[in-house]
């Protein structure tokens, strides 16, 4: 198994950042292999997610989580900043690793599939994703 961290810089804004870019460049190292991309997010308050990017369902997502999940008081974690706890549920619903095959190199994702890292937590700007490839 080969395996990767990078530092994904969110910011102070819930994000949802498209990983694709940084996929590639891991896979570059396994051109012509097939196997399995294991991507792991090791935070508590984060978590992935295969989705279209660019055309608005990024933003649809954020909006879909703070209707399910609002940055209020109702919850019993309270630290950091307000409505946090809230970010400590995100990763029940949104899984905090993904498994995608991996063609002759490739995430044998659709057309419109993007993976993406998806932050909620304005408390930590800077995020880490281990990727992992098991040729098969």
């Amino acid at each position: 198994m080969h395996s990767e961290e990078i530092q994904i810089r969110t910011g102070r804004d819930e994000a949802v950042v498209d990983l694709t870019d940084e996929v590639a460049a891991f896979l570059r190292q396994h051109a012509d292999e097939d196997g399995l991309l294991h991507a792991w997010v090791p935070h508590a308050t984060a978590g992935l997610a295969v989705i279209e990017t660019g055309a608005g369902s990024d933003r649809d997502l954020l909006t879909a989580l703070r209707s399910l999940l609002p940055a209020d008081d109702r919850w019993t974690h309270r630290h950091g900043s307000p409505g946090h706890g809230r970010d400590h549920v995100l990763p029940a619903v949104l899984a905090p690793s993904m498994s995608v095959p991996v063609l002759a190199g490739r995430p044998a994702w659709g057309t419109w599939q993007s993976l993406c890292l998806v932050d909620t937590n304005v408390d930590n700007p800077v995020r880490t994703v281990r990727l992992s490839f098991l040729p098969g």
